[in-house]
């Protein structure tokens, strides 16, 4: 059984209908963040109930319901203007997003199964703390969000998976991040695509979001 794993669209658009014109019929889960950062929340939403994408809640979704206070200042300003720019449904999707989701053969986390909204795992974790997090996630495949770099790690035990991000790369590529996974096969491969940074740019400029949330997309930062 093959699925296309995403995470961290953070309202950039244009790069999420990209990956899904790659993604094909498979089915599509995302490992947190729709909103935050990028202009266009309420479409990413709109497209996330249209094709039925599965989803946990990511740390900017929680935070546009709840609490905007612990992010730094540019998340903070994205975050105001995206609670100020979606309506009452959208706001409601939002709400509905468990922060744990979890299938037969994998879960998924957008920090991890001790932190599920915040904490961050990244790729050069030790590989003894690495099994911890897979075997607190009782399952044999887990799947994580949250630090915008893709991870792909094998173990007897089982396979960690961050497909990266969508919307906001930061492993320096701008090309949008995500992962097709094999489950039977416990084998995950990282997919790049490329997308019309440019029209998401204006779009931020548009909005009045930080200047610097659209140069940084052109870096991959």
């Amino acid at each position: 059984m093959k699925i296309a794993v995403i995470s961290d669209v953070h309202s950039n658009l244009p790069a999420l209908e990209a990956v899904l014109d790659e993604t094909g019929r498979v089915e599509v889960y995302n490992a947190g963040d729709l909103v935050g950062y990028n202009p266009f929340p309420g479409k990413t939403i709109a497209l996330f109930r249209e094709k039925r994408i599965k989803s946990v809640m990511g740390n900017h979704d929680y935070a546009v319901q709840h609490e905007l206070s612990g992010m730094n200042s540019i998340a903070h300003k994205a975050l105001v203007w995206t609670k100020n720019t979606i309506n009452r449904e959208e706001l409601s999707y939002l709400e509905s997003l468990p922060i744990k989701l979890a299938e037969e053969e994998f879960c998924i986390f957008h920090g991890s199964p001790f932190n599920p909204l915040n904490e961050y795992v990244f790729p050069d974790i030790p590989e003894e703390i690495l099994i911890n997090y897979l075997k607190a996630g009782k399952r044999d495949i887990l799947i994580l969000g949250h630090t915008h770099i893709p991870l792909v790690k094998e173990f007897e035990e089982g396979l960690i998976l961050n497909p990266g991000s969508v919307g906001q790369p930061r492993d320096g590529l701008k090309e949008a991040s995500f992962a097709f996974l094999d489950i039977d096969r416990r084998e995950a491969e990282i997919v790049r695509v490329d997308y019309p940074v440019e029209e998401t740019a204006r779009a931020i400029r548009k909005a009045g979001l930080p200047e610097f949330l659209a140069e940084r997309l052109f870096y991959g930062r």
